[in-house]
């Protein structure tokens, strides 16, 4: 007689194909769930060798942290002139609400106006160099 389990998943169920032999054709469609009552004997433990040696400790960190960057751009707050020709606020003035201090961010300053745009919108993101601080 021809066995036709094929496969036992790590997820407790068996898949067995059609199969065919020389002498005898068997057909066998089955699906075996087993079921959770039987957990310790259907569990896959792997356990790494220990050929090789315990990783050595990091150096204790002795030195001081890095002193911080200085923060880019106005302070939160301050007043700004926007010098971007397309935007809505052109030579408008504006106050600060918040600077994205990551170092590959395009439009890092939000500002907010006293004026909302035609789309009902009162802020807009700015980069450096389109903003200058009002004193």
């Amino acid at each position: 007689m021809v066995s036709c389990s094929m496969a036992f998943a790590a997820t407790g169920f068996v898949v067995a194909p059609n199969v065919t032999s020389n002498s005898t054709t068997v057909k066998c469609t089955m699906v075996n769930f087993s079921s959770s009552k039987n957990t310790k004997s259907s569990r896959l433990v792997v356990v790494k060798a220990a050929d090789e040696a315990p990783a050595a400790a990091p150096p204790a960190a002795t030195k001081e942290a890095a002193p911080k960057p200085p923060p880019i751009g106005p302070k939160r707050g301050s007043k700004v002139r926007i010098l971007r020709k397309e935007s809505y606020w052109f030579k408008g003035v504006g106050s600060v609400v918040t600077i994205d201090q990551g170092p590959k961010t395009r439009y890092p300053v939000v500002v907010r106006f006293n004026k909302v745009n035609y789309a009902n919108v009162s802020t807009n993101n700015y980069a450096l160099g389109e903003i200058q601080e009002v004193v």
